[in-house]
């Protein structure tokens, strides 16, 4: 179990670090960008908890907007729209713990 081939695996190299380049993206416009589907499920399950009253939309909704936060690539048109899904999760999670009962419904 001698590493006496390792000399000469590392003379025959053919790797070169003097010209190894750190790598660099290439700008992107942010219109070429993908579109942030869970920032757009967000504000779709929000406004849906609020109107319907679904608690469980709501929720998916705050679940959504903290994954489009994550891979947030364009800062201004994502945090608007991420901005206005987690006010519409909020507002549906307060209307639906803090506000009247919804009536019940009659058979």
């Amino acid at each position: 179990m001698s590493h006496s081939h390792g000399n000469a695996s590392s003379a025959n190299d053919p790797r070169q670090p003097s010209a190894a380049k750190p790598y660099t993206p290439r700008p992107v416009a942010p219109e070429d960008l993908p579109v942030d589907y869970s920032g757009f499920i967000a504000v779709i399950l929000g406004v849906s908890g609020v109107m319907f009253r679904y608690k469980i939309c709501s929720w998916l909704a705050i679940i959504f907007c903290a994954q489009s936060l994550a891979n947030m690539r364009n800062l201004e048109n994502d945090l608007k729209q991420i901005s206005m899904a987690m006010m519409f999760a909020i507002m549906g999670l307060v209307t639906n713990y803090l506000g009247p009962n919804r009536p019940a419904t009659k058979k």
